[in-house]
């Protein structure tokens, strides 16, 4: 990747994780912890990658699709679809609250961009799935993007996408596996451990890469052996750091469902700024 674009997606990529710890702060309700840990992905999707328009009016058939299967995740969602520009940014300070679009969890009806309503775990593959057996038949080329969870893995909705995926060849889907090894409850690997991850999506037929989830390098050739990429599903795991960009957040798995305080929110946007 150029210099230039990737120091423009360094700064976007800074500001939305700015965004996300004061929209978080004011509503006292949600999750930070893996919303900062897929920001990077979601700035190279929106910003680099993706065929979408927000000046669009009616949805074109032809772009590409995002679904964000780990639902809880929507306050990074929100903050990158308002600093593509699909509704003001001005929406954020509403997150959670009554009669709100931003609702705690994505709703397609409420909000522009959204292209499926997420928040019940382990869904969001199967309707992924769905979307790209859809495509291939309209023989429309557009691509299908998805993020699930570690923790979300455990479910086995997502094993049976899986294999539908890879049994049908759906080349037009690319799903990303938030790799931070923490859930509600402690490690994933002391819950219920999902390792050896690669080795089950390469059983069921998958092209699975894995990459350090913060480097725009590394996340730019994992797109790029996607797209190369003519009969097998993607699988690209991202090791990602729970909490990333914010000293207090990293690692701990305390604030998967827990805002920043006042004080905490000061302490958080010094570390954002001077990171």
């Amino acid at each position: 990747m150029e210099i230039n674009k990737k120091k423009e997606l360094l700064e976007i990529a800074k500001n939305i994780r700015i965004d996300i710890v004061k929209m978080l702060n004011k509503s006292q309700s949600g999750h930070p912890g893996g919303s900062l840990s897929i920001t990077d992905i979601l700035t190279y999707l929106y910003f680099y990658e993706m065929n979408i328009d927000p000046n669009e009016k009616t949805e074109k058939a032809d772009r590409d699709r995002f679904i964000l299967s780990k639902g809880h995740a929507a306050p990074v969602l929100y903050a990158t679809l308002a600093k593509r520009g699909f509704f003001d940014k001005s929406e954020l300070n509403t997150l959670r609250q009554i009669d709100s679009n931003l609702q705690g969890h994505p709703h397609r009806l409420d909000l522009p961009g959204i292209d499926a309503s997420t928040g019940s775990l382990g869904q969001g593959l199967s309707m992924a799935v769905g979307m790209g057996i859809g495509l291939k038949l309209s023989k429309i080329k557009s691509n299908i993007y998805v993020i699930l969870g570690d923790g979300e893995s455990q479910e086995g909705q997502i094993w049976e996408a899986s294999m539908s995926a890879g049994f049908r060849n759906l080349d037009n889907l690319c799903v990303f596996l938030d790799y931070n090894n923490l859930q509600i409850d402690g490690k994933v690997s002391d819950i219920k451990d999902i390792y050896p991850v690669v080795d089950k999506w390469k059983a069921f037929n998958w092209n699975v890469i894995e990459i350090d989830g913060h480097d725009f390098d590394e996340i730019d050739r994992a797109i790029n052996l996607f797209k190369e990429e003519k009969v097998k599903p993607t699988m690209i795991i991202l090791k990602t750091i729970k909490g990333k960009g914010v000293s207090f957040m990293e690692n701990n798995v305390g604030f998967h469902g827990v805002t920043p305080s006042d004080d905490e929110l000061k302490t958080a946007l010094m570390d954002l700024q001077n990171g």
